[in-house]
């Protein structure tokens, strides 16, 4: 996917977050049912219309490796490409290595539409698979559908 081929709908704009975003950013996070416990809106950038968060994700820094992760869209704003507005940004912002885990595969089609290809927990940098562990214990113990993945197209 190019850049060139999404933009955000009307009065909707792309920005860092700030710290005023901070709790839309955890309500939208929470309310995804996602990992609160790692959030720092540093990290964050997010998508407003009308002058509401919409949409936010962050990329994490590890040691080697980056991810992308708490990628969130309200639900009365999805099917408006704001997912992949946000996915593409954040793939061009990030500056290392990039990964992501996934619950299912319908989210693991998403991203591999942007260049993400499955990779197993062992192929995972260290760093990430300390953060991972309990997601692949869920996976083994086929608890938890999740995919790991790694960004290929840089």
């Amino acid at each position: 996917m190019k850049k060139d081929d999404l933009s955000l709908p009307p009065g909707c704009i792309l920005r860092k977050a700030t710290p005023a975003d901070v709790w839309s950013i955890r309500w939208l996070v929470l309310s995804a049912k996602l990992d609160p416990t790692q959030l720092n809106w540093q990290q964050f950038w997010v998508i407003e219309c009308d002058q509401q968060v919409v949409a936010c994700g962050q990329l994490r820094k590890f040691s080697g490796a980056q991810e992308l992760g708490s990628l969130v869209v309200k639900p009365n704003w999805r099917d408006r490409n704001l997912g992949s507005v946000l996915t593409q940004h954040l793939i061009h912002a990030a500056t290392q290595p990039l990964y992501l885990e996934c619950l299912g595969q319908r989210l693991a089609e998403f991203y591999h539409r942007f260049g993400f290809v499955p990779i197993s927990f062992e192929n995972l940098p260290r760093s990430l698979q300390r953060k991972f562990q309990l997601s692949e214990l869920g996976r083994k113990l086929r608890i938890v559908p999740v995919v790991f993945m790694h960004y290929q197209d840089k």
